[in-house]
C-alpha cells in the first residue's frame, strides 16, 4: 500500500531554525498556514516553534482548534460564510482577515467584538512569482477606505492593520522587495485612518524549488533585511515549512515500453500526490530496489499512476535504473505540503495511503 512518511524530528528542527532567525532580527511573528498540510501530527510538531496558525475555512478552524486548543489563530480567505464568521468568534480567533466590504458588513451586523485586518490587493506586480494573488483576493484602495470608514463607526469592531499576501514562489530578495513596497504603502494609509500600533501581515509565498530539493529559502537574510518600521510584522509561510519533511512511498506495478517510450506504472497515483500535476514539475524521487542491489545505468522513463487519465504523471522522461522492475519502491520527496490534502482522493475509489511518522 502507498504511504506518506513524515519526519517530525526533521520538521521540528527546521521550524526551530526558522523561528530563531525571526526572533534574532526584528521579530516578525511566525504563523503557519495550515492549508499547506493540516495533518494533526504536523500541527503538533510545529506548535512549539510558531506563534500561531492561519486557517482558511470553518473546517480548518475547527480542526486546528480541536488539535491545539490554546493556539493563536487568524482566519483568512475569500467567501467566508456567516456560519464561519460566527464560528471564528465563538472559537476565539485572534484576527479576522476581511476580504470585502460585504464581508465586513455581515461581520458588523453580528454585533460582536472582533479585531480585523483588511486584506489589501495592491497594484504591485512581482517578477518571477509562481502565483499573483489578484482577482478575488482582498480589496483595492477605494474598498479599503470604505471598510476603514465603516469600522470607525462600528464600536465593536477594531481595525488592527492590513493583510497583504500578494505573490508566491519568491526568493528572499524578491520577498524583501515586496515587503518594502507593502510597508511603504500601508503605514501612511493606516496612520491616515488613526490606527495606533498597527499590524502588517506580509503573508507567505517563500519559494520552494522542487528541481533542487537541497535549496532552501534564506530565512536569515529575509529576517535581517526587513525594514525597521513602526508596525508589528507577521508572516504566514506554509509550503516552505513542511514540504521538505514528507515522502510519498509506493511500489512499481509494471514497466512497459510503448512506441519506444518507457513507462513505470506505480501503485497509487496523483489522486494521492497531486503536487506535480498542480505545479507542472517532475516530483523528485529516490529508487529503492527490493533486493537491495546496486544501481544500473540509468535510462529515461515516465513515472505514472493507476488512474485512467494521461495526466496521472509524477515525473516525465526522467532517468531511472534500467534494471527497475515490479516490486521496487519509489520514494517521492518534498511531499510534506500541498500533497495529500489537495489530491482528488476518491477518483476511481482506489485505497487511500497509510500514514507513518518518524519522531
Amino acid at each position: 500500500m502507498p504511504a506518506y512518511v513524515y519526519d517530525l524530528n526533521g520538521l521540528k528542527q527546521h521550524a526551530a531554525s526558522i523561528s530563531a532567525s525571526m526572533k534574532g532580527a526584528l521579530g516578525p511573528e511566525l504563523f503557519y498556514a495550515a492549508k499547506a498540510n493540516p495533518d494533526a501530527a504536523i500541527l503538533r510538531a510545529l506548535d512549539p516553534h510558531v506563534d500561531g496558525f492561519e486557517v482558511s475555512s470553518g473546517g480548518e478552524l475547527t480542526h486546528v482548534r480541536e488539535t491545539l486548543p490554546a493556539a493563536r489563530l487568524a482566519f483568512g480567505g475569500p467567501g467566508k460564510t456567516d456560519e464561519e464568521l460566527a464560528l471564528a468568534l465563538d472559537l476565539g480567533v485572534e484576527r479576522i482577515h476581511v476580504e470585502s466590504p460585504h464581508e465586513l458588513a455581515r461581520l458588523a451586523e453580528m454585533g460582536r467584538r472582533a479585531a480585523v485586518l483588511l486584506r489589501a490587493n495592491l497594484p504591485i506586480r512581482t517578477a518571477g512569482a509562481a502565483l499573483q494573488m489578484s482577482g478575488p483576493f482582498g480589496m483595492d484602495e477605494e474598498a479599503l477606505n470604505a471598510c476603514a470608514h465603516r469600522i470607525a463607526h462600528t464600536p465593536h469592531l477594531t481595525l488592527r492593520g492590513v493583510h497583504a499576501h500578494l505573490a508566491s514562489g519568491l526568493d528572499a530578495p524578491a520577498m524583501l522587495d515586496l515587503a518594502r513596497h507593502i510597508i511603504d504603502w500601508a503605514l501612511p494609509w493606516l496612520e491616515a485612518h488613526g490606527v495606533e500600533r498597527p499590524e502588517l501581515n506580509l503573508g507567505g509565498g517563500m519559494a520552494v524549488d522542487y528541481r533542487s530539493p537541497e535549496s532552501r529559502f534564506d530565512w536569515g537574510a529575509y529576517a535581517a533585511g526587513l525594514p525597521d518600521c513602526a508596525a508589528r510584522l507577521r508572516i504566514e509561510p506554509g509550503r516552505a515549512l513542511t514540504a521538505y519533511h514528507g515522502w510519498y512511498v509506493t511500489d512499481v506495478l509494471d514497466v512497459k515500453t510503448t512506441h519506444g517510450e518507457t513507462y513505470v506504472v506505480l501503485r497509487g497515483g496523483t489522486h494521492h500526490l497531486r503536487t506535480p500535476v498542480t505545479k507542472g514539475h517532475d516530483q523528485p524521487f529516490t529508487v529503492l530496489p527490493r533486493d537491495g542491489g546496486g544501481r544500473t545505468a540509468p535510462a529515461p522513463a515516465t513515472l505514472v499512476g493507476q488512474l485512467c487519465t494521461p495526466k496521472d504523471v509524477f515525473a516525465r522522461d526522467v532517468p531511472v535504473p534500467s534494471s527497475l522492475r515490479p516490486g521496487d519502491l519509489i520514494a517521492f520527496g518534498m511531499a510534506g505540503a500541498y500533497a495529500w490534502n489537495i489530491s482528488h482522493h476518491d477518483f476511481l475509489m482506489h485505497p487511500k495511503p497509510a500514514f507513518h511518522y518518524l519522531s
